[in-house]
C-alpha cells in the first residue's frame, strides 16, 4: 500500500471536505510557484510565415461565432485562416447540410442538449433550417441557420481550402457521399482546395475510389485502457488502415505521447499526411510544428497564427518570486 506522503499531493486531499480541499488547492498553487522561484518569463522565438503549416477554422471560426455557419465560415477568412473545417450530415430528403450532431438540440432548439432538437436524419433540409442555431453565441447571430453544403462551399475563396468531415453511423455516411459529390462538382472548386475527412474506413475508401483527385484523409483518436498500458490503435494498425483505404493522411487529436517522432517518421515513410484537431494551445501547436505537421485544425485561427508568429512566454530559470497561499 502507498502510503500518504508518497501520494501526489493532490491526492492526498481526497479525504476531506469542500473547505479542506480549497485550502489544498491552494497550497498545491502556492508549492507551484515557490517551485517556478529563480525563473523568468522569456519568449519562445516567433516562427516566420514558412514555417507554419496550414491553418483550419474548426467549424468555421468557432471560437467567435457559431459552429458550422455561414457567419462561421465567413469569419474564417477575417481570421486568416487558410481554410475551414465543416461536418456534413445527410438530411431524411437527401440534402446534405453542414451540422456536428444528429440533431439541432446542442445549436438550436434543444436547450442546449443533444437529443432534443430536429434530427437530421428524418427531417427535410427546409425543417432544419428554420431552426436557429446562431442565438446561443449571442444575439448578433440570430437567424443564423444550418447551411447546405453547396451554400458553404460558395464562401471558398481563390486560394483557400475546405476539410469536408462526413458524420453518420451505420452507413450514414457513404449514403451522403453521392451528395457531397455532387455539392463538391458544382462548386467549382479545384480539387486541390478540397479534402475529404472522416471515421468512417468505407466512407475513406469510397471517396477515394470515386473521387482520386481530392484529399482524403482517415480520422481516428487514440485511447489506452484504463489510461495505462500501449496506445491503440499503434502505428502499425494505422498504417495498415491507411493503406488498406487509399487514404492520402491521417487526422488525429494531439495525442504526442503517442504520436511523437517515431510515429510521425512512420507516417512519412509510406508518403502519408499527418493533420490535427483541435489545437487552440500554442505550446501544443509548436510541437507538432516540430513533428512537421501538415495542417493544424483550431477554433481559434486568427489568435494561434498571431501566437506562432510573434513568439510566446516560456518559463526559463532565473528570478520569479512565487505567491504565498491565500
Amino acid at each position: 500500500m502507498t502510503s500518504n506522503h508518497q501520494r501526489p499531493m493532490k491526492d492526498r486531499f481526497e479525504c476531506f471536505g469542500d473547505r479542506e480541499k480549497s485550502a489544498g488547492s491552494k497550497l498545491i498553487h502556492w508549492a507551484k510557484a515557490r517551485a517556478s522561484q529563480g525563473k523568468k518569463i522569456e519568449p519562445h522565438p516567433a516562427l516566420s510565415p514558412d514555417d507554419l503549416p496550414k491553418i483550419i477554422a474548426h467549424r468555421g471560426g468557432s471560437h467567435d461565432a457559431p459552429e458550422n455557419t455561414l457567419a462561421a465560415f465567413s469569419l474564417a477568412w477575417v481570421r486568416q485562416a487558410d481554410g475551414f473545417e465543416c461536418d456534413i450530415r445527410k438530411t431524411g430528403d437527401g440534402e446534405i447540410v453542414c451540422l456536428h450532431d444528429a440533431d439541432t438540440g446542442r445549436v438550436g432548439n434543444g436547450g442546449g442538449r443533444k437529443g432534443r432538437g430536429v434530427p437530421v436524419g428524418t427531417s427535410t433540409l427546409a425543417q432544419l433550417q428554420a431552426v436557429d442555431v446562431g442565438r446561443w453565441k449571442g444575439d448578433a447571430f440570430a437567424g443564423q441557420v444550418p447551411p447546405s453544403l453547396g451554400e458553404a462551399l460558395q464562401l471558398v475563396e481563390p486560394g483557400k481550402q475546405v476539410f469536408i468531415e462526413i458524420k453518420g453511423r451505420r452507413g450514414a455516411g457513404v449514403a451522403a457521399m453521392p451528395g457531397v459529390l455532387a455539392a463538391l462538382d458544382a462548386s467549382g472548386l479545384d480539387p486541390s482546395q478540397a479534402s475529404i475527412l472522416s471515421f468512417d474506413t468505407d466512407v475513406v475508401r469510397l471517396a477515394k475510389q470515386r473521387r482520386p483527385e481530392f484529399t482524403v484523409n482517415w480520422l481516428t483518436r487514440f485511447k489506452r485502457v484504463f489510461g495505462v498500458g500501449p496506445w491503440k490503435p499503434g502505428i502499425d494498425k494505422v498504417v495498415a488502415t491507411l493503406r488498406a483505404t487509399g487514404a492520402d493522411g491521417l487526422g488525429c487529436k494531439p495525442t504526442l505521447q503517442h504520436v511523437n517522432e517515431t510515429f510521425v517518421a512512420r507516417l512519412r515513410e509510406h508518403g502519408f499526411g499527418f493533420h490535427l484537431w483541435t489545437v487552440n494551445d500554442p505550446d501544443i501547436a509548436r510541437r507538432a510544428i516540430a513533428l512537421g505537421v501538415d495542417s493544424l485544425t483550431t477554433d481559434r485561427p486568427g489568435f494561434l497564427r498571431e501566437a506562432l508568429l510573434r513568439g510566446e512566454p516560456r518559463p526559463t530559470r532565473e528570478n520569479q518570486a512565487g505567491a504565498s497561499p491565500q
